[in-house]
């Protein structure tokens, strides 16, 4: 095993509040009566739905018809009855096409579903065409159909995978329970994804607070000598890409590039634990492991859920509120989205559900800019989040642009460390949609 002692430049390091359920052991959610499943549970084109009101379906079978390259399908979380298809709330604020299923409590299999046998027995397509088939995106938070990025163009030259078990959010704990309960499934899907893209070489990086996942990592690997654990420094954000390539490889990812353009592949490590799941068991991805957690929540925990039940529930199954929350959040505090209602299902993108109370949630009003520089100091993309936000607030997006705005990772440090409590990551983030919205126009 390596350590490694440097990291990038930048980055913060906020409370990090995983000590609720680090220690708690993994649970695993009741099966719910209905569960709803939007078309849209990915990055890209959304589905379209397959099946209609009144029809039969298995646990496993696909229920969404991927539109596009940058598109995969939906299925069934339970076996049961299509109760409607309509537009139903989608976590990300919109309302979104849903399929709804009340389940008939058998979870019984669809028939086509079958192991696909050995890694030996399949080729990199293959592997491709099975992870397409099986739903699978990035579990890491932004839900980037995995195909796509195993599928790497002809002229980019990747020589290893990357792992990311770094889960630098505060609060959560999903990642670390899975590489604690299922290491040899992680290590086994990062061999797929090697052999999918055709290298000899894997990293797993691993937040330094998190020494018995690594351990069980070690262990996992044995003496292969292709692929290695990387201990990593306890910082947010560790996690992101180009700050997880930059800690392990020393290379840097070019302003509007992507990780295939350093050389690398990156996925987070519950893809990878999915990869190994699909190609053992032939079934496709329709759960994940999330944290419910926060100090309005009676008994955090980690659990693993079904794709498609509501937050309420798993909410319920932690012990319901202790007292009224000031705040729902899909997600960690940094990153995560607010929630305008718990009757949102959960989604592939769910990592956790962060309820916290009225006090913690509460935040002193901005005020002005004293030009500290605080926010440039710990940008882990060495932007200047001050000026990007003063042209945003002004409608400037072509200053925006030009100053590199859309290399922003939306990490939330700069706002986190503004002494004047200016949301900056906000405006950035308008720019960034005014940008694209811009581009979209001129094409």
């Amino acid at each position: 095993m390596k350590f490694k002692h440097v990291t990038f430049k930048g980055g913060i390091h906020p409370p990090y509040r995983k000590e609720s359920t680090a220690k708690v052991p993994l649970g695993f959610g009741v099966k719910p009566d209905t569960v709803t499943l939007p078309m849209s549970l990915h990055i890209g084109a959304p589905c379209t739905p397959i099946v209609k009101k009144g029809d039969q379906v298995f646990l496993g079978q696909k229920i969404g018809e991927p539109n596009g390259f940058v598109s995969v399908p939906v299925h069934a979380s339970v076996s049961g009855k299509v109760m409607v298809v309509e537009e139903r709330p989608h976590p990300n604020g919109d309302r979104v096409m849903a399929v709804v299923i009340e389940s008939d409590g058998l979870d019984t299999i669809d028939p086509s579903i079958k192991p696909y046998g050995s890694l030996e027995a399949m080729n990199a397509e293959a592997i491709k065409k099975m992870v397409l088939n099986a739903g699978i995106v990035g579990l890491g938070g932004a839900t980037f159909p995995t195909h796509v990025k195993l599928t790497v163009p002809p002229d980019k030259k990747v020589d290893c995978v990357i792992l990311n078990g770094a889960e630098c959010e505060p609060y959560l704990t999903a990642d670390h329970h899975l590489m604690l309960a299922y290491p040899e499934m992680v290590v086994m899907g990062l061999k797929i994804a090697m052999k999918a893209v055709g290298v000899q070489k894997g990293f797993i990086g691993v937040e330094d607070n998190k020494k018995n996942a690594i351990e069980a990592l070690v262990k996992a690997i044995g003496n292969d000598k292709s692929m290695e654990v990387y201990s990593l420094v306890t910082k947010y954000p560790q996690g992101a890409e180009k700050q997880l390539i930059a800690a392990v490889t020393g290379r840097e990812v070019p302003s509007g590039g992507l990780p295939a353009d350093a050389g690398v592949v990156v996925m987070n490590v519950g893809t990878a634990a999915q990869i190994a799941e699909t190609m053992i068991t032939g079934m496709p991805l329709y759960k994940r492991l999330l944290t419910c957690t926060g100090d309005a929540i009676k008994n955090p925990q980690t659990l693993e859920i079904l794709i498609g039940v509501s937050l309420q529930s798993v909410i319920d199954q932690c012990g319901g509120f202790t007292k009224d929350p000031g705040k729902v959040i899909m997600g960690g505090p940094m990153m995560g989205v607010a929630q305008f209602t718990t009757d949102v299902p959960v989604i592939k993108a769910t990592s956790g559900i962060l309820c916290i109370t009225k006090e913690t949630a509460e935040i002193a009003l901005p005020s002005n800019c004293i030009r500290c520089g605080k926010c440039v100091t710990v940008c882990p993309i060495n932007l200047q989040p001050l000026y990007l936000a003063q042209y945003s607030k002004r409608d400037q997006w072509q200053q925006c642009e030009d100053n590199n705005a859309m290399d922003c990772i939306e990490c939330g440090s700069c706002s986190y460390i503004c002494p004047a409590k200016i949301m900056l990551v906000s405006s950035i983030r308008v720019a960034k949609r005014e940008i694209i919205a811009q581009r979209r126009k001129g094409n």
